[in-house]
């Protein structure tokens, strides 16, 4: 029977959705016959938001770790990440709801492909629609086209953004087998894997950590896209978050470029 860890950190949540994450992930761990799952919330709001960890005692265990300094996305799921001895790690936002089957699924899948280390799942909006999260590797022009633009201009560029979220390989019925890049809203990884490459960066405060992970996970285990896997995801673009967000996107995507190499077109 497989153990499973799993680090959820938050800044100001929305405290509904996150009890809803919860629960979900709850009925993902019954549903797969975890013999363990211990779940970290990494509160990094300047005052606690959540003052109380849930705890039932199998298969799910909850405990709460309040960081006011608030050291970034990536530092907060490496204070878990460090911690864990569990067979598998899942990395989760806090608007992110893991289908019933989703733990089965991903459990499934390793156990079929070893020289697996990451999954990712297929991601829907809550209405449905599916989300394009792997990648290809990103021009700076992608970036801002994507991230930036105006709806009526997107649609002069529709064919090359397509092509960077990988909309000729990404669909509800086909596996994909290393994917270039994919989303820190769920990463369901070996943990000896995850370890090994030590986590996060941590220089990355906000943005871009997921595309750096994924780059450095492959020199330990491949990466996979595995519809069978289903989440929803409630999550959005910097752009819509305000100027403090395009901040923290701007100066992440410098230190990637810096990192891993530019490409301007």
């Amino acid at each position: 029977m497989p153990t499973i860890s799993a680090s959820i950190v938050v800044f100001k949540p929305d405290v509904g959705l996150l009890g809803n994450v919860l629960n979900r992930l709850h009925t993902a761990a019954l549903r797969a016959g975890c013999a363990r799952l211990d779940v970290t919330l990494i509160d990094n709001s300047p005052i606690p938001v959540i003052t109380t960890a849930p705890h039932v005692d199998r298969p799910l265990s909850m405990r709460l770790i309040h960081r006011p300094d608030n050291p970034g996305y990536g530092a907060g799921h490496n204070l878990a990440i460090g911690q864990t001895s569990t067979d598998f790690h899942l990395i989760l936002n806090p608007d992110a709801l893991l289908e019933a089957d989703a733990l089965v699924q991903a459990l499934n899948f390793m156990a079929a492909h070893p020289d697996v280390g990451m999954i990712s799942p297929a991601v829907f909006a809550p209405d449905g629609k599916q989300q394009y999260l792997c990648k290809r590797y990103p021009t700076v022009f992608d970036l801002i086209a994507r991230g930036f633009f105006p709806t009526r201009l997107k649609q002069f560029f529709r064919a090359r953004l397509d092509r960077y979220e990988m909309h000729d390989c990404i669909n509800p019925r086909d596996i994909v087998f290393d994917p270039p890049i994919v989303s820190g809203c769920c990463m369901f990884c070996r943990t000896v894997h995850l370890l090994h490459c030590h986590g996060f960066d941590e220089r990355f405060f906000l943005y871009f950590e997921d595309f750096d992970l994924s780059l450095r996970f492959t020199e330990c285990g491949r990466l996979a896209y595995v519809p069978s896997m289903r989440i929803i995801h409630h999550g959005g673009y910097a752009a819509r978050k305000g100027w403090r967000h395009i901040r923290y996107f701007a100066a992440s995507a410098f230190r990637f470029y810096v990192k891993h190499g530019f490409k301007l077109l």
